[in-house]
């Protein structure tokens, strides 16, 4: 995945000017194919990848830090491009056209509707801190996700994929990298999933 950092601008006028900083905002993007890699065959089926339901305490733009007595927190001055349920949805739409395993992958706000669809749930997206206070995070993503058919909403399978890695440092980029490294994994397990549950159809 790469990291993108956004500036915010402020608004002009005395009224709006103030002396706070405004927050750096980070845009996680799904990881590209490799050059050369070999052309895959799309499934003939479209995926429809709806909003994903996020634990509460996560359902924010904030990004969250958890510590060792179970206190959730939140990096100051830094915010995700938009709330996590969004963030998760657009990640997931990438990986699957990406993958180039489906003759259309779009979002639940799409005006088509697909064959089949896919609900995420996110348990945890937070860099969890050890005892060691100079120790950097671990980042944890867990997701659950469910694979079924738009006729009769009949489900297809029920999917998990865990992931954690560990930021090189305590620095907000060196974490944000880790939690792009840990989503990307936890998404491509699902796509994994999802692409396996069709095709044993």
């Amino acid at each position: 995945m790469a990291i993108v950092v956004l500036a915010l601008t402020g608004c002009g006028g005395s009224f709006f000017q103030t002396k706070a900083a405004p927050p750096a905002l980070y845009l996680l993007s799904a990881r590209a194919v490799p050059a050369g890699a070999a052309a895959v065959t799309p499934l003939p089926a479209d995926l429809a990848v709806l909003k994903p339901r996020v634990r509460a305490g996560l359902e924010t733009d904030r990004i969250a830090a958890l510590y060792p007595d179970r206190r959730l927190e939140y990096f100051a001055d830094a915010r995700w491009s938009g709330p996590l349920d969004e963030v998760i949805q657009q990640l997931a739409v990438q990986q699957f056209r990406a993958s180039a395993r489906f003759r259309d992958v779009s979002s639940d706000a799409s005006v088509f509707a697909g064959d089949y669809w896919l609900e995420i749930e996110v348990t945890n997206f937070q860099a969890e801190y050890s005892a060691a206070a100079a120790a950097p995070p671990m980042v944890h993503v867990h997701l659950l996700g469910r694979v079924g058919t738009s006729a009769g909403r009949h489900m297809l399978a029920a999917l998990e994929a865990d992931a954690k890695e560990v930021a090189s440092d305590n620095h907000l980029s060196a974490i944000v990298d880790a939690y792009n490294r840990a989503a990307d994994k936890a998404l491509a397990e699902i796509v994994a999933g999802t692409v396996q549950a069709l095709n044993a159809r």
